[in-house]
């Protein structure tokens, strides 16, 4: 089969697509013929190799794992021994990152509990679009920030996945909501429901005067006090990911007390039935950049860690189009 091949840290450039041997489902694992995988954070770090912390998780000199990807759609082909959860022929999708990785492949042998069942009304791109970043949006502003109706939301980092499944969130919820991006996303923000759309080339956020209800940080791009001052009384901040030094700011932050400080640690997959009752009655659905072929992601990647992208960078192996 064919996979994208990561055997070095460096630049997207490097990364390989060549044969590989297929997988075998062991134990609890299911054989997933892959329809679609999606470019995440995890995928822009790992081929780079920084920040360095995360070769602890990585691999310390080189990937121990060398075909990177944690997303996916795709159709069971084998059981393993002991796996019962799917049968040959289920569709499936979900974040697999809690049991491994290797997505960017044709296939991929994966624990069954990395997954779920596809919701017959969704797409095989949807789907594979759908499973982290909406729930890191739902999990953020609905189980942290307890998001209330009529609520002033600001979302930083807000046309990328995250970002643009968030004010779809904060829409079903009756909020007011503001995007801060760059200029070059301006339009599409607005578009996409965003009441206000703010460049942060030009545009502090947290120097307007404006107080918001909940934010939701996808980048992490100022101090603790600065996100203190831009929430109002009783304001909640998450944040989901971002810069490390800022991130261990506010984690020493919130030891002192800045309890309305909040950091989102991911529990795969959990929740998805609330996506997918929000997809079935059209309040949500992922905005796609692409669909584009497994082959091409060297340059995807590159797009995305580059920020140029919009919503979910999805990959398609050649054999599926």
């Amino acid at each position: 089969m064919k996979a994208i091949v990561c055997t070095r840290y460096g630049p997207p450039e490097d990364l390989l697509y060549e044969e590989v041997p297929e997988p075998i489902a062991k134990e609890h694992e299911v054989l997933v013929r892959v329809h679609a995988t999606a470019v995440n954070d995890y995928d822009w770090s790992w081929v780079r190799g920084t920040p360095r912390i995360y070769r602890l998780l990585f691999g310390l000199f080189r990937p121990k794992h060398p075909i990177p990807g944690m997303e996916l759609s795709g159709t069971v082909v084998k059981c393993g021994p002991n796996a019962t959860r799917f049968t040959v022929g289920d569709a499936v999708y979900g974040d697999i990152s809690a049991k491994g990785f290797g997505s960017f492949a044709e296939q991929v042998a994966i624990h069954e509990s990395a997954l779920v069942h596809k919701p017959a009304d969704m797409s095989f791109v949807d789907a594979a679009a759908t499973s982290h970043a909406s729930l890191l949006a739902y999990q953020a502003l609905v189980d942290i920030g307890k998001i209330q109706p009529g609520q002033r939301v600001l979302i930083n980092g807000a046309g990328g996945g995250v970002g643009l499944f968030a004010v779809q969130i904060a829409l079903s919820y009756g909020a007011t909501i503001t995007g801060v991006d760059s200029a070059a996303k301006t339009s599409v923000l607005l578009e996409q429901g965003y009441h206000h759309a703010m460049d942060y080339a030009r545009t502090d956020f947290t120097r307007t005067g404006e107080r918001y209800d909940l934010i939701l940080d996808c980048r992490i791009t100022r101090s603790p006090a600065d996100l203190v001052r831009a929430l109002a009384p009783g304001g909640q901040y998450v944040a989901i990911g971002g810069d490390l030094p800022r991130m261990l700011q506010l984690l020493v932050a919130r030891l002192f007390g800045k309890r309305q400080l909040h950091m989102l640690a991911l529990r795969s997959n959990e929740g998805l039935e609330h996506i997918h009752a929000l997809y079935s009655a059209g309040k949500l659905k992922p905005v796609i950049d692409g669909p584009y072929p497994l082959e091409e992601a060297a340059q995807q990647i590159r797009r995305f860690g580059e920020g140029k992208h919009v919503g979910k960078v999805v990959l398609v192996p050649t054999v599926h189009h």
